[in-house]
């Protein structure tokens, strides 16, 4: 490697669920790049993000916190404004961070101006970023919507941007594939690196396979429906009252536009997992593009690359859509890291693994320390083969489904207040405890068959199990509280602070 600092390429898919990547979708799609890179790499495979959806996961993503810690919990909390992540860090130590896409964080307004417009949209930028290419789902895009002007689109505001040209859902887009969100993204990251010196760090967020869901052609047809794998169902479809809620929360028509009435047939579902399908792939081509670029130029080999997701998607699997939920497919997300010079290619680590872990292994692969109030642990030795000392056996996720606003159907559904509308899950092995904070009863699931509709907390023989996880989930948010100053003293000859 060369004497200057790597290059670092940080990229998050939104909603790509893991066996998408490998496992039980993957046969179903084409991911020639991400999969030649997992190939070239290390491959996480047991990795889970610890919250969804989009804004607690790309904060807790950042700032190497659980969300308990952080404490923006939903699109729209907002993130205190001192809380470190891997830009301000990275910028402390005399890095550039740049951003392409987006970090959907909402902004601290103890310090900022009633009118100020970053509180008026959760899809704001996260401190300590260079903001290079500014992309939103619901908000501003401007970037890319006068790209579409420039070349003959009439754009319509969202979500109508967003309509498929026709009678059915997997119509095309109104814009070309050429034109795309993630193909305009893809070219300006090209651009703009290339004018920049070795040592350059950027973290690059794609939308896409995010609802809603259209693609442009030939995406939108490059999948059969006929080939599509059948959701997964619950022998028992209303096995749990949160699943019963959640499927009148997110039914399938709200993952396209124009379309109200659509029903959830299996038809329908292999529709528009067809559509799901091809907007990965147009992604997966487009990271191909970038990859091939860094060959080209000279570049791959002094870049550290890591590529994950925010968090997963339901794809109809048990009737459910989108991310709000305790399942594997919400959180189970793809995580490859290639070092520069890489020696180690093609392994797979099988350990529990979080996303709050990504930041403080880009820190570490960089020479730089993660400030004690991140969570998360650098990953940086399983780079080199070697497992890490008492390494976690357990991996947790939580979920806050309520709204202090406008109470969620959960809440109005079920009496729980904003506070108690809450969940966590605790993964060991193929065990999933979901432990709720009121008013609903806990799960206890064996997902080893694959399928996860049967609670088992209800049997009393496995009372002992359920038991032995609970104080497995209580014992770790007992050693995981917030951070900021755990290791730091104040004595009589000042502050100090354990190493």
């Amino acid at each position: 490697m060369s004497e200057t600092k790597p290059n670092t390429l940080f990229i998050v898919i939104d909603q790509l669920r893991a066996d998408c990547v490998f496992g039980a979708l993957a046969q179903h799609l084409d991911l020639p790049n991400i999969r030649a890179l997992a190939e070239d790499a290390v491959c996480f495979r047991n990795h889970h993000s610890v919250t969804s959806p989009c804004g607690p996961s790309r904060v807790s993503l950042l700032t190497a916190q659980y969300a308990s810690n952080h404490g923006a919990t939903r699109n729209g909390t907002p993130l205190k404004r001192d809380t470190p992540n891997l830009a301000t860090v990275a910028r402390h130590n005399g890095f550039d961070p740049l951003l392409f896409g987006y970090t959907d964080t909402s902004h601290d307004p103890r310090f900022l101006s009633p009118d100020d417009p970053r509180l008026f949209s959760y899809e704001e930028l996260a401190p300590g970023f260079d903001e290079v290419v500014r992309m939103r789902l619901e908000g501003d895009s401007s970037a890319w919507e006068q790209h579409l002007r420039d070349n003959g689109y009439d754009v319509p505001p969202y979500p109508e941007i967003y309509r498929p040209v026709g009678n059915s859902p997997d119509a095309p887009a109104l814009y070309a594939a050429e034109h795309s969100d993630t193909a305009f993204l893809t070219d300006r990251v090209i651009d703009d690196l290339a004018k920049r010196p070795q040592g350059w760090f950027a973290l690059v967020t794609y939308i896409r396979p995010h609802p809603p869901f259209v693609a442009p052609a030939p995406y939108n047809m490059m999948y059969d429906a006929g080939d599509m794998p059948s959701a997964l169902e619950a022998s028992d479809p209303d096995w749990h009252p949160y699943v019963e809620t959640a499927r009148r929360k997110s039914n399938v028509a709200s993952t396209v536009v124009g379309f109200p009435d659509l029903d959830a047939s299996d038809a329908t579902t292999r529709m528009i997992r067809k559509l799901y399908f091809g907007l990965a792939t147009e992604v997966d081509h487009h990271i191909g593009r970038i990859l091939s670029w860094l060959k080209d130029s000279g570049q791959y080999e002094d870049t550290l690359i890591v590529l994950t997701a925010d968090h997963g998607e339901m794809l109809g699997d048990y009737g459910l859509w989108g991310k709000m939920t305790f399942h594997d497919a919400a959180f189970h997300v793809p995580l490859i890291i290639r070092q520069p010079q890489a020696s180690l290619r093609g392994m797979v680590v099988t350990q529990p693994t979080e996303s709050i872990d990504i930041t403080p292994t880009i820190l570490d692969c960089l020479g730089l320390d993660a400030p004690h109030a991140m969570d998360g642990k650098s990953l940086k030795p399983f780079l080199g083969g070697e497992t890490p000392r008492d390494w976690r056996e357990v991996s947790v996720s939580q979920l806050d489904f309520g709204d202090p606003i406008t109470p969620t159907l959960w809440q109005t559904d079920h009496g729980l207040s904003v506070d108690t509308a809450n969940l966590a899950v605790l993964r060991r092995g193929p065990l999933r405890f979901v432990q709720f904070a009121g008013g609903l009863p806990p799960i206890l699931l064996d997902a080893s068959s694959g399928i996860e509709g049967r609670n088992l907390a209800k049997n009393p023989a496995h009372l002992q199990t359920m038991l032995d996880l609970m104080q497995d989930m209580l014992c770790h948010r007992m050693a995981n509280g917030d951070g900021t100053f755990s290791r730091t003293l104040i004595t009589e000859t000042g502050v100090k602070v354990a190493p």
